[in-house]
């Protein structure tokens, strides 16, 4: 028995569509973006295993700075930070916190945006100088009103997160805070007082 096929837009160039069009688009795009937690997880299974040198997993380090920020009493938004500050790892080897911060921007607050967005310089202070760079390229940021959070994200949270030994939850732990976290974005290009596809 044949099934029928979902509705698709019927333009060939965009300069032809119609509010027809837009609104199958519309609607498929509303349903896409309420399992982009799904992709989410598949993509940060996609760490483990891959140590890169490191004393553990790409997706244990993860795991494991998420865990301390939540143990520490961290809200869910920050924890999700944690849990997905190095998903651009796999794909952004050289920007990858470009990468996270770019993929959380519009579900999580300015704040923790920029932490998420400044991690990499900020963490370099430990390493930068093993290669050639200078390892206190944060304190451009010193005045910033976010330096500190970023500091502290850093010193509790991703630089000890390395531990084999270490308490580490299971990716199961954090799901429902990641579906929760981005559930809905707080702002978007597609978002408008009146446009209410993402409700």
């Amino acid at each position: 028995m044949n099934q029928a096929l979902p509705a698709r837009a019927k333009f060939h160039h965009m300069k032809d569509g119609t509010a027809e069009d837009w609104a199958i688009i519309g609607g498929e795009a509303k349903a896409f973006a309420a399992t982009v937690y799904e992709r989410i997880m598949d993509h940060l299974k996609l760490l483990s295993g891959d140590c890169g040198g490191f004393p553990v997993d790409r997706l244990t380090h993860c795991l494991q700075t998420a865990t301390l920020a939540h143990k520490d009493g961290k809200d869910d938004e920050y924890v999700v930070c944690a849990l997905l500050h190095d998903i651009g790892d796999t794909l952004g080897p050289t920007n990858h916190a470009d990468i996270a911060a770019t993929i959380l921007e519009p579900y999580i607050s300015e704040e923790n945006h920029w932490m998420v967005k400044h991690h990499a310089i900020f963490q370099g202070y430990y390493f930068f100088e093993y290669l050639g760079l200078d390892r206190n390229l944060r304190d451009q940021y010193r005045d910033h009103p976010y330096y500190e959070r970023t500091l502290e994200f850093i010193e509790k949270y991703d630089a000890p997160a390395f531990d084999p030994e270490a308490e580490t939850y299971g990716l199961e732990f954090f799901e429902p805070m990641l579906k929760a976290v981005l559930a809905r974005p707080k702002k978007s290009l597609y978002m408008s007082d009146d446009n209410k596809l993402f409700d």
